[in-house]
């Protein structure tokens, strides 16, 4: 099975969606018309370096670097966490070409 995400797709928010900071709760949100999701630290930290100009092969190497982990591991756990938000229309992908 080919995975729904490719090193060279650029993952982007759609118009409505948007990262926004919940100030009474002290929280990271993911808002989109008529629904919101709370985004733990992990969440949070892939969304901020989601800005529909980066791959997701650049993106990982980013966070790899930042958090001193595997690309390997990291790759996997930004493909798991976007394809879930892919699914529910909250984060769309194009082609780096």
């Amino acid at each position: 099975m080919t995975p729904l995400i490719a090193p060279q797709d650029i993952p982007y928010l759609p118009r409505g969606v948007r990262l926004s900071d919940d100030r009474v709760r002290g929280i990271r949100v993911l808002q989109a018309p008529e629904r919101a999701m709370q985004l733990d630290s992990v969440g949070d930290a892939i969304l901020s370096e989601v800005d529909g100009a980066r791959s997701m092969s650049a993106i990982t190497a980013v966070l790899a670097a930042r958090y001193n982990a595997p690309e390997d591991q990291i790759a996997g756990d930004v493909r798991d966490f976007l394809t879930g938000l892919i699914e529910r229309r909250m984060v769309f992908l194009r082609d780096a070409a």
